[in-house]
């Protein structure tokens, strides 16, 4: 029976036991992305348990503790032991996926399932970001031919020689927005800066856009699995009305000729960022479930 003593705390080291686990079975939701969980450890103190050939992740913040659904293949008595830890460390059950929901639903009829839709992924086609076809994007055409019309800009990738004025760039957002004074901003700039200055060890890839020759946007991203690209990041200056509108475009051009989908994270429930995902018209959406603690303390396993 697996314990809290079976897990340990991601860090560093534990990027070559990810890839070699992910080579197997690629991750399918942003979260569960070794760059993800070490960018976001500050705010969010994720664990992991190799056991039976499944990675076992937990994340805990101050909402309390997540028992995530057994990674790999599925395996029934490994579920039934995550999900009996889970009512013994008064943990919730949750980052199910729906093929995942739908087989526990099977075995354990009486069970319950809360879908968590601010931590739903976005997925889009990339070439319906690269071209923006039809009046389903009209108004993000506009905007985008609008800001191309005021603004001549160029397109280079993150590198080693122009790092340094990418983490200028990121201190002057963060001035902008005023990233103190709100937690999520404060803790995205915490992760954004610890992917930067790992941004070779993480392998990551990313574009920064310049204008006038200051580099005012940037996008950063990397392959999660056979057909999709995530981008972690994405950034621009708010003095240059549209300029999200073209490094979305750009990276979706730059990345479309080696993955179908894109995968542009959660909203977080943060209602102008779920405007905004929403207006790119998702191809579908990387689902997650919680199982309430009342109908899984009283389902027996």
């Amino acid at each position: 029976m697996i314990s809290l003593d079976d897990f340990q705390k991601i860090g560093e080291n534990d990027k070559p036991v990810f890839d070699r686990y992910y080579a197997r079975f690629p991750p399918i939701h942003s979260g569960e992305v070794f760059t993800t969980m070490i960018s976001w450890g500050e705010y969010v103190e994720y664990r992991y348990a190799l056991i039976e050939n499944s990675i076992i992740i937990m994340s805990k913040d101050k909402d309390g503790a997540v028992l995530h659904a057994p990674s790999g293949k599925f395996n029934l008595d490994l579920l039934k032991q995550v999900i009996t830890l889970a009512i013994k460390e008064n943990a919730v059950f949750g980052f199910i996926k729906t093929s995942e929901k739908n087989l526990l639903a099977k075995q354990f009829p009486s069970l319950t399932f809360v879908e968590d839709r601010d931590f739903f992924d976005y997925i889009y086609r990339a070439s319906d970001l690269a071209e923006l076809p039809g009046t389903k994007y009209g108004k993000i055409r506009n905007r985008l031919n609008k800001f191309t019309k005021n603004y001549a800009y160029t397109i280079e990738d993150i590198s080693e020689k122009n790092m340094d004025e990418v983490d200028e760039f990121m201190k002057r957002w963060c001035l902008w927005k005023d990233c103190g004074s709100d937690e999520v901003l404060e803790n995205e700039r915490k992760a954004i800066v610890y992917a930067m200055s790992h941004f070779f060890d993480l392998g990551l890839s990313g574009l920064a856009l310049r204008i006038n020759g200051s580099i005012e946007a940037i996008a950063v991203y990397e392959k999660m699995n056979a057909d999709t690209v995530v981008v972690h990041f994405e950034k621009g200056s708010p003095d240059f009305d549209g300029i999200y509108k073209a490094i979305n475009m750009e990276t979706a051009q730059r990345v479309r000729h080696h993955a179908l989908f894109i995968d542009r994270e959660e909203d977080l429930g943060i209602p102008g960022l779920r405007q905004a995902k929403l207006s790119y018209q998702p191809d579908h959406f990387i689902e997650l479930y919680h199982g309430t603690k009342e109908s899984i303390r009283t389902t027996t396993f």
